[in-house]
């Protein structure tokens, strides 16, 4: 059979074009826009989590001294440096006492005169009680007269007149000892509790003002940190629980500790419950004071119920759930979630059951009616 030139033409041109279409067409299928996205997938569990909290805290001592005069001064010595370990009633320094020793020295000699005059009119008392004793026994015999009898009685009136001033002014120069005994003792800087000094503000020879503090002691024993959780995954944090304290300056190296208690007050600005972790064991190196430390509580097994990973959780049309996998294909189904473990799982309160298949990671964003190829890892998925 003979064709016209034309369609020889013709025909050559979609023998070769034809093989190219369906080439193109082939690939586009497979590895253009129409191509199916690359999933992998995972099968719902139903079992039980472990959920914690994590929080950020700093390193506190639950015992802070501050050491200072409670009247203004000179600093004259001061033996405390930092990171020196007191014990209690230890002296760390003085304040210069300006002339406090010397009026002490005066009241102590005035102390000492009173005392003497107080001994004086006892001795003036006694002998005038004698005195009318002797003065009445004679009236009674009529030896003498009534106003001689009552002159003595007269002398022993003055004489426990007299006493009574001197015991009063004996007790005012005590007093008034006692007093500026206890000023001077107020100049002397002595540590109430053992403890390592942590600051030293000031230097001697500087002058300082009532109230301020010049030396600060901690209680090493008493190290816990101050921690923040965010009030929404708090949820059964208590006093109590075990907790891993990780500090900043070794991140490597975990610590144990509990929960001491949970602040009665929360942060109202960041939303944040506030507690203190104390540590079980004090690391060989005491951390310093306001150091950064990530903190990990570990909270009460939750009962078994279907449970999938939070990588799997997406948004779609304003609701929160997950694509499933059924039929050769996929659907979006909202979930009711709950609780969550540091390792990414999330309970399932509503919305699967256990051997459902959901979509775990994809090349691209889903929708209804997406074509899949399900793969057991993406490019560039960590195994």
């Amino acid at each position: 059979m003979t064709f016209p030139r034309l369609q020889a033409r013709t025909l050559a041109v979609l023998v070769v074009v034809l093989p190219l279409l369906a080439l193109f067409v082939y690939v586009g299928a497979r590895s253009g826009p129409l191509a199916p996205v690359k999933v992998t997938v995972s099968t719902v569990e139903s079992r039980s989590i472990t959920p914690a909290v994590f929080g950020i805290g700093t390193v506190q001592a639950r015992y802070t001294y501050r050491i200072g005069a409670t009247v203004p001064g000179r600093i004259a010595t001061l033996n405390a440096d930092v990171g020196d370990r007191v014990s209690a009633g230890q002296l760390l320094g003085e304040l210069d006492g300006v002339d406090l020793d010397e009026r002490l020295a005066a009241l102590q000699a005035g102390v000492k005169s009173s005392q003497a005059n107080l001994r004086k009119a006892e001795t003036s008392r006694d002998f005038a009680r004698a005195q009318v004793r002797r003065y009445d026994a004679l009236l009674q015999i009529q030896s003498t007269s009534e106003e001689v009898a009552a002159l003595k009685r007269q002398e022993l009136a003055v004489a426990e007149a007299v006493l009574v001033a001197a015991k009063e002014d004996t007790l005012r120069l005590q007093a008034e000892r006692e007093a500026l005994q206890a000023q001077r003792n107020h100049l002397r800087l002595l540590a109430p509790a053992a403890g390592l000094v942590v600051a030293r503000h000031f230097d001697p020879g500087t002058t300082v003002l009532a109230g301020q503090a010049v030396v600060e002691i901690i209680d090493p024993a008493s190290l816990w940190v101050h921690t923040r959780f965010d009030q929404v995954s708090a949820e059964g944090l208590a006093a109590g629980l075990p907790a891993e304290i990780v500090l900043r300056s070794a991140p490597g190296s975990l610590l144990n500790g509990r929960v001491l208690r949970i602040e009665p007050l929360a942060d109202e600005i960041t939303e944040e419950l506030l507690a203190k972790v104390a540590f079980t064991t004090l690391p060989p190196a005491l951390p310093p004071v306001g150091e950064l430390a990530e903190v990990t509580v570990q909270l009460a097994a939750l009962p078994a119920t279907p449970v999938i990973s939070n990588a799997a959780v997406r948004s779609y049309k304003g609701q929160r759930g997950v694509w499933k996998y059924q039929a050769g294909g996929l659907e979006f189904v909202s979930l009711q979630l709950g609780r969550s473990d540091l390792q990414g799982h999330v309970q399932v309160l509503q919305g699967l059951a256990a051997g459902d298949q959901v979509v775990l990671y994809s090349e691209k964003v889903l929708s209804a009616g997406t074509r899949i190829d399900i793969t057991d890892q993406l490019t560039g998925q960590q195994p």
